[in-house]
């Protein structure tokens, strides 16, 4: 019988998104290879924080659709927080507009759910030796456009507005957002009042439609 030699290194990952099922999948298929290993799970943007303070992973495996705070604001205080952090995303979003985001956030690759699951071991690993990797399927597009064109509509909005923005696309409520961003409503409403400004703007029902334009939020 031959013997096979372990792994130099194995690359150690921190799953984080809010359905079990979803955080299951991925174990299964990341530690069905010997060179990978999940150190911990989270389900919420919290935990992520403490999660990776305690185990310092390789790889956080990140869904932009976590609780309390956005996907793209969690990878912007992990990489604050450690400017060596590797993200990967791992979203149903597929929209050109987000995919930029998450890179301009920090991100080093972005992976999209539907997609053939051998990428999630090939990017895991790319963005472990510290190469970026984006979905086949959208790395054209992003390499040929650079999105000038597409992001120019929020080109205007501050980083705290683009978030507040996300929060209003995604359904929350400006007492809600002032929650999750720690603001006060009051600060909340002058954001949301400048965005409905720049972006000449009338009703949410506009932008949200906007939104999901850019990519920015799926349409339902």
């Amino acid at each position: 019988m031959m013997n096979i030699a372990p792994p130099e290194k194995v690359i150690r990952v921190l799953l984080a998104d809010d359905h079990p099922v979803v955080r299951d999948g991925c174990r299964n298929l990341l530690e069905s290879t010997p060179d990978i290993r999940v150190v911990a799970e989270v389900g919420d943007s919290s935990s992520l924080f403490a999660a990776y303070a305690e185990f310092s992973p390789d790889v956080v495996v990140l869904d932009l659709n976590m609780p309390e705070i956005g996907g793209i604001e969690v990878i912007r205080r992990l990489r604050r927080r450690d400017d060596k952090a590797r993200v990967l995303v791992f979203s149903m979003y597929d929209g050109d507009v987000m995919i930029q985001r998450a890179l301009e956030a920090g991100a080093l690759g972005y992976l999209i759910k539907h997609s053939q699951m051998s990428q999630m071991l090939l990017a895991v690993r790319e963005i472990a030796n510290g190469k970026p990797y984006i979905d086949a399927a959208k790395v054209m597009n992003i390499a040929a456009a650079g999105l000038k064109q597409e992001t120019g509509p929020l080109d205007c909005l501050t980083a705290r507005e683009y978030q507040v923005f996300t929060l209003l696309a995604e359904g929350k409520t400006v007492s809600q957002i002032a929650v999750m961003l720690s603001i006060s409503p009051k600060t909340a409403g002058v954001h949301h009042a400048s965005i409905m400004n720049k972006l000449e703007l009338s009703n949410g029902a506009q932008l949200v439609r906007l939104a999901v334009r850019l990519g920015i939020v799926m349409d339902v």
